[in-house]
């Protein structure tokens, strides 16, 4: 069982990457946070008895199940407004914002042209992972980023290992391509993390 100490440093050094694989997701900075708050409460509330070692696949497990529920209630939302709206005059509420650009990358060099070269590099390796198609880009990201392994990451997914690894297989194939066209081939794919 873990202590509270324990579960409260999990959920500290979680909460960054969680968010940014939630912002690709939703591509909303305010329902991203929404989500990973509620993921992080819903796993202190009903498994912080759970040993320390187990929280990593219950939290992905939790926030990908409520990243799931979060869209589902948005189809319904975009479904009665899209039949309420053909009553009358559309309103145009979307904002022209991405939230990427509000992200922060950490820099850990100290010169000033390298953070520059790794800040931009970041911005557009996450605009390639935004166009990726959503199982690719969950697969990758839980995979990749989040170092789960195959059988870990079809677990968080709910699909076969074989899945997973056609998923990775694209994505990586995909983002290869577009990195390729911005000019930042093989520098770039290590920047991904993808081993």
């Amino acid at each position: 069982m873990a202590s509270s100490q324990e579960l409260s440093d999990f959920l500290r050094d979680v909460e960054r990457r969680a968010f940014k694989q939630t912002v690709y997701a939703v591509r909303d900075e305010h329902t991203a946070l929404d989500i990973v708050q509620d993921s992080m409460l819903k796993l202190a509330e009903k498994y912080a008895d759970k040993p320390v070692t187990e929280y990593p696949m219950l939290f992905q497990r939790i926030l990908q199940n409520t990243m799931r529920d979060f869209w589902r209630r948005q189809k319904v939302r975009n479904m009665w407004t899209t039949l309420l709206s053909s009553f009358g005059a559309g309103q145009d509420g979307e904002e022209d914002h991405d939230p990427l650009d509000t992200i922060d990358v950490e820099d850990e060099s100290e010169n000033p042209m390298a953070q520059l070269e790794q800040s931009q590099t970041m911005k557009i390796i996450e605009k390639a992972i935004e166009k990726l198609p959503a199982r690719q880009r969950e697969a990758f990201i839980l995979r990749y980023w989040e170092d789960m392994d195959v059988a870990e990451t079809a677990e968080v997914m709910g699909c076969s290992q074989g899945s997973v690894k056609t998923h990775c297989s694209r994505a990586v194939h995909t983002l290869a391509a577009l990195l390729e066209k911005q000019g930042l081939g093989a520098r770039a794919i290590a920047h991904l993390g993808v081993k």
